[in-house]
């Protein structure tokens, strides 16, 4: 019997330090979320970003153009 009183009170610890730390825990989330978009809304990251597409697009397609020339390579030993 008395485990089980030791299991309600810890339960009822732990939810009641669930519901104060997700109170306080809300106004947090809010800053990281509007400190987040600031970022990401800032100009240079734009900038950053278009730059990093452009990047990985090219490197792609040169990766895709070397596998094709392997393969040819590839399928011609083989005979």
């Amino acid at each position: 019997m008395r485990a089980f009183t030791i299991v309600i009170l810890i339960a009822a610890a732990a939810a009641a330090a669930y519901v104060f730390g997700a109170k306080a825990g809300r106004s947090r989330y809010r800053e990281i979320v509007h400190a987040t978009r600031t970022f990401w809304n800032d100009p240079l990251v734009e900038k950053a970003r278009v730059r990093a597409v452009k990047s990985a697009k090219k490197a792609t397609k040169q990766a895709s153009k070397e596998a094709d020339r392997l393969h040819r390579r590839a399928v011609k030993a083989m005979g």
